[in-house]
């Protein structure tokens, strides 16, 4: 079984890590291809726009704003019959509405850019900007997280002005492209985040229904073994008994008839405690017990129930300290279920002394406003760290080197543990292995009802 189980996280283990690292991949994949897209789509608009803009160069009607029929050729200039540029022609503005209609036309509404324009001299470099928007240099400077399109300003071919007019470029910018990207894929991203945590939880909720299943087998197995042994030695002597009883002898004998009956009786009142306590886990597990709360001085019963183990205090040569401090000690409490968990941890804390070691109990009690404080030390042999996370649960037995050296069901504790968290309390405990446990409860004092005042006749 614990090799399939083992077989089996593999597996999944696996198959978990190659659907994420698939997931991973695509997502990477979709990042590039719409990055690409984006890239391609600035790169037409921004062909489009100058496209746009070149197509109005080369005109002869405005250059210079001169009247080449009356001006006189003397004072007729190279310049002069050069025509102006497209950062001359247009504003900022009417070149940022171009851009911004374009992008729209190619499905970037949303994409921020930055644009430039400028003159190339006649070794093919950027002369001068002449026309650019107001971040223009700071995103064109950072060429790692922002990407740049130029597209060429040239008159088209057999206008009059192909030779006339300056070689230009317009230059788009598009800051944190890869911001543009993710931000673009987010609805993807977050499905595909959330496909994964889906798959994770699946995966964590299965493993840890087998590490339960699994779990429940072994308190099962180890509910049997010991509900076996409880109830294999009172049949046992039950039996031995009644055969006693055949004897001719005993049946001559009426103290030796009486003797073996009362030891029947007794070891019959045994097992009903025993099949009492597991019918009473079952009402626990169901919630089915209702508590009788009456005001009890906790004080009191801490006192009837450390009587009750004095004979066997004594038989260990142990003994029992009572610290009483607590100035107040009254609480609403069960009076058959809260006597009982005390006397269910001064029970665990003789079982569980030392060999050869006298059972030293300690039972304080101090209060506050709110709560009364109910401490259970004992010198006993103490628990590991892995028996503190598990002492509460149902069934549960620490293993003490044979695992029926102390008798019982595992139920004591859970529920002690019910029945404290029942009156609104709560219970931690302390233990170093070898040394004893410190078991601490608080339970929520009674609260006074306030006096009522008579009011005053004016």
């Amino acid at each position: 079984m614990k090799k399939i189980f083992t077989i089996i996280t593999i597996l999944i283990s696996l198959s978990l890590a190659s659907i994420i690292l698939i997931q991973i991949s695509w997502i990477r994949n979709m990042v590039l291809l719409r990055e690409e897209q984006i890239k391609h789509s600035v790169e037409e608009a921004t062909n489009k726009v100058g496209e746009d803009l070149a197509a109005r160069k080369g005109n002869y009607s405005s250059i210079g704003g001169l009247n080449r029929f009356s001006t006189p050729l003397d004072v007729l200039t190279p310049d002069m019959f050069r025509l102006p540029t497209i950062g001359q022609r247009f504003t900022a503005e009417e070149i940022k509405d171009k851009i911004q209609k374009a992008f729209n036309a190619n499905n970037l509404k949303d994409v921020r850019f930055e644009f430039g324009i400028s003159t190339l001299n006649y070794r093919g470099g950027i002369d001068y900007f002449e026309k650019r928007s107001d971040n223009f240099d700071a995103f064109y400077a950072d060429t790692v997280h922002n990407f740049s399109y130029i597209a060429p300003l040239l008159a088209p071919t057999g206008t009059p002005g192909e030779n006339l007019s300056p070689d230009e470029i317009l230059i788009v910018v598009i800051p944190a492209v890869k911001g543009i990207v993710l931000q673009s894929l987010r609805w993807n991203i977050a499905m595909a985040v959330l496909f994964s945590v889906i798959i994770i939880a699946a995966f964590y909720l299965t493993v840890r229904t087998m590490l339960r299943q699994k779990k429940l087998g072994d308190i099962k197995n180890d509910f049997i073994n010991n509900m076996t042994h409880e109830f294999k030695t009172p049949i046992a002597t039950i039996s031995l008994a009644v055969d006693a009883m055949r004897n001719e002898k005993v049946l001559q004998d009426r103290d030796k008839i009486n003797y073996f009956n009362s030891i029947i009786k007794e070891e019959n009142q045994r097992m009903n405690r025993q099949v009492e306590t597991i019918l009473k886990a079952s009402q626990l597990e169901r919630q089915e017990v209702d508590l009788n709360l009456k005001p009890l001085h906790a004080h009191e019963v801490i006192k009837e129930a450390a009587g009750n183990f004095t004979l066997q205090l004594e038989e260990k040569n142990g003994r029992a300290e009572l610290l009483l401090n607590a100035q107040n000690d009254l609480v609403d409490a069960d009076e058959i279920h809260f006597p009982n968990l005390i006397n269910n941890l001064i029970d665990n804390a003789i079982k569980y002394s030392g060999e050869n070691v006298p059972p030293l109990l300690r039972i304080t009690t101090q209060s506050n406003t709110k709560n009364l404080e109910i401490i259970i030390e004992d010198n006993g042999i103490g628990m590991s760290r892995d028996t503190l996370k598990k002492i509460f649960e149902r069934f549960y037995r620490a293993h003490t080197g044979n695992i029926h050296n102390v008798k019982g069901f595992g139920l004591g504790l859970s529920y002690v543990k019910t029945m404290v968290e029942a009156h609104g309390g709560r219970i931690t405990v302390d233990s170093t292995l070898g040394k004893g446990s410190t078991f601490t409860i608080e339970i929520p004092l009674k609260k006074v009802s306030p006096v009522a005042g008579s009011k005053s006749t004016p």
